[in-house]
């Protein structure tokens, strides 16, 4: 984990994909809601205010991109009303979304997510402390929601070398 202590309030983290699955599972102790929640926002990008919208109607396979995509309702960068996007999937991730959702026997109409923002922060700072305990590396009661996008995003620009355009129009 790498971790930047700048002039904001908070440190900025950087996880990496093995310290992201770690959140997950650490997450999925509590409930599978908790870990699709965190697969949402540290391997597709979506921030804590957005877990909550899509549901199946909102997910489907790209014919041009051969990936899955779903729609996201959240922040307009630019202020005013939310927006609307189109946010990628890894295959795994569509894969478990599908399954909870029949799991769950959720209508396609029905968010997989049923929380707060509030809550799903709260859920990533719970799997930290999970994750305190049991490695005894304190850096990890500095990671927020937050910098679970903020490492999605830096993996795909410098790990697998996507250009910025497109992580802009992604994420």
């Amino acid at each position: 984990m790498v971790r930047v202590d700048d002039s904001e309030t908070r440190p900025k983290c950087w996880l990496t994909q093995r310290e992201l699955d770690q959140l997950e599972r650490a997450a999925g102790r509590d409930g599978w809601e908790r870990e699709v929640a965190i697969q949402l926002m540290a391997r597709s990008g979506l921030r804590a205010s957005e877990v909550n919208y899509p549901g199946d109607d909102e997910l489907w396979w790209s014919d041009d991109g051969d990936c899955w995509r779903v729609e996201v309702r959240g922040k307009n960068t630019k202020g005013g009303e939310k927006t609307m996007r189109d946010a990628w999937l890894p295959d795994d991730v569509a894969d478990d979304l599908r399954k909870f959702s029949r799991e769950r026997d959720l209508a396609t109409t029905d968010p997989w997510i049923d929380a707060s923002t509030d809550s799903i922060r709260r859920w990533v700072r719970e799997a930290r402390e999970v994750l305190v305990e049991e490695t005894g590396d304190e850096r990890w009661t500095l990671v927020s929601a937050h910098d679970l996008r903020r490492s999605w995003a830096t993996y795909h620009l410098v790990e697998r070398d996507v250009g910025v355009r497109t992580m802009m129009s992604i994420g």
